[in-house]
């Protein structure tokens, strides 16, 4: 039943991304960002398409290295979240997600048929993706690529080509599905392009530090408490074990109060795949005998 209530933040963990060109300092500053985010190198994991790349700044603490190699598939970058929520990793940083949706744009050109109606075999996987990057009970920060270009800059009297980036590479709109983006230059100063947390919207360039995650956290901090009422209602409309099994993680402070709530919710959702499985066998027995 619909029920209107009054609006409130509730805590949250951060979804984040570092774009810019190479050599902008994205994985440095994301590292030192999940750093003030949970002040223990131990629980940051970095999920690493770079070719080791992330094992350079290895002098800032003992972080963790999940290296990913090609195909960079959307499937592989979600079992990769789950091994490192399941460890307990409670800041996750992507570096870097634009491999996947290279993947994705490589895969697309290689079906046959129409081009416009092979995105319906693209799109969902992409879709999927992102949710679980959304529902991550974690703080993740995501960095991505930007394709380069030069301009010609006047530095002493004298026309100089500067590298800048430009568009990001990732599929259109993606920048959207973050609380906070920032812009790096080649220079390793950071702009907020995007900004719900109301901390970095118009404030001049800076560099991403540890107090930049410091300041993050204690944002998400300050929501509500999700209360067990609210919980509840997320649970019953969860309509797939896997969406079940990533809002039990999310929240486990009611692991064990609410376990019941968990269980029966997963056997009502088996129970309804079990129905459907019985009538589609149905149909096609019913087809069979038909002719």
């Amino acid at each position: 039943m619909m029920k209107l209530q009054a609006a409130s933040r509730k805590r949250s963990k951060m979804k984040m991304s570092c774009s810019g060109p190479s050599g902008s300092g994205k994985t440095m500053s994301s590292l030192l960002v999940a750093y003030g985010l949970c002040n223990n190198w131990s629980k940051i994991a970095v999920i690493d398409t770079e070719n080791h790349s992330a094992e350079l700044y290895v002098h800032l603490g003992n972080y963790n290295v999940l290296p990913l190699t090609a195909p960079y598939t959307p499937e592989k970058y979600s079992e990769a979240i789950d091994v490192c929520t399941d460890a307990g990793m409670e800041v996750i940083i992507i570096d870097s997600l634009t491999h996947e949706w290279e993947y994705l744009l490589d895969y697309h050109s290689s079906l046959q048929g129409n081009s416009f109606t092979n995105w319906s075999k693209v799109t969902p996987r992409h879709n999927d993706f992102v949710q679980k990057i959304l529902q991550c009970p974690s703080h993740v920060i995501a960095t991505m690529r930007t394709k380069q270009d030069y301009v010609l800059s006047e530095k002493n009297g004298k026309m100089v080509p500067e590298k800048v980036g430009l568009k990001t590479v990732q599929r259109d709109g993606m920048d959207y599905e973050f609380t906070l983006v920032f812009d790096l230059d080649i220079k390793n100063n950071a702009t907020a392009s995007k900004d719900r947390t109301g901390l970095f919207s118009g404030k001049p360039e800076q560099k991403l530090s540890i107090q930049t995650g410091k300041l993050i956290q204690d944002w998400c901090n300050a929501g509500a408490d999700v209360t067990s009422d609210d919980l509840l209602l997320l649970i019953k409309e969860c309509t797939t074990v896997q969406q079940l099994r990533e809002l039990y993680n999310k929240h486990p402070e009611y692991k064990e109060s609410m376990l019941p709530f968990f269980e029966q919710q997963k056997k009502d959702i088996l129970k309804k795949q079990d129905s459907v499985t019985e009538l589609l066998n149905l149909k096609i027995h019913q087809n069979g005998t038909s002719h």
